[in-house]
């Protein structure tokens, strides 16, 4: 059984599947010498070629975890000065899974499998992510509650999540859901400025003691864990 053009393409690392079809459509992808077509399949064995080098999805599978520093930009537009890509410093092209804000530290995945990217970052799987927070002052009664229930920000209520009071100014919170600077804007609902913002996990991948600033390779069972999420 085959697989589509665009999908063999991401599974490789060399870029989206959007990209691909971008490909596609210029006539830059063949499949044995012959020019592809958008639904063209590649079956086991066959050469693929874009813009003139052979691209395979089982050859340099690129999996890594970063402790993301404050001040480095979740983007690969190497025209930001401080985009992720320049800051990891691989050879490699690789895109980070999803994105944590300039302001805010902790784990970030990054991986050359375009496919993964795709699954991963559709809303509905609901993978689960875990942050640490600080805030500005002290956390009054009913801010779990409220948290957990739902708040209005960006014109939506946020959907229900897991909270667990930590300290003072200080608590945990699980999302299964990535609106834009989501836990800052809930937070300044009920009146707190977030004074720190950690991730601490990702799906079944978790932090742990990776150092600030560092990355390590995925674990097997890892890679596992995050292609058979639903």
């Amino acid at each position: 059984m085959g697989v589509r053009i665009n999908k063999y393409i991401a599974s490789s690392g060399f870029c989206s599947r959007r990209e691909a079809d971008r490909y596609v459509e210029s006539g830059k992808v063949t499949i044995d010498g012959t020019v592809a077509t958008n639904g063209s399949v590649v079956s086991e064995g066959q050469v693929v070629e874009v813009d003139g080098k052979t691209v395979n999805p089982e050859e340099n599978k690129i999996y890594i975890a970063l402790h993301k520093p404050l001040g480095i930009t979740c983007t690969t537009d190497r025209r930001d000065p401080t985009n992720i890509i320049d800051y990891v410093g691989m050879d490699d092209r690789i895109f980070p899974i999803g994105r944590l804000d300039k302001n805010s530290s902790g784990l970030i995945l990054l991986t050359n499998d375009g496919d993964i990217v795709n699954k991963l970052l559709r809303a509905e799987n609901g993978h689960e992510k875990e942050y640490q927070v600080r805030v500005d002052h002290k956390i009054a009664p009913g801010f779990k509650e409220k948290m957990e229930n739902g708040l209005v920000i960006l014109g939506q209520k946020t959907l229900p999540c897991r909270v667990r009071i930590t300290g003072t100014h200080t608590f945990n919170i699980i999302l299964k859901q990535g609106l834009n600077r989501q836990i800052r804007r809930m937070c300044d609902e009920l009146g707190y400025k977030v004074t720190k913002l950690r991730r601490i996990r990702f799906n079944n991948v978790l932090l742990g003691d990776l150092k600030y600033g560092q990355t390590r390779n995925l674990t097997k069972e890892e890679i596992r864990g995050l292609e058979s999420s639903d």
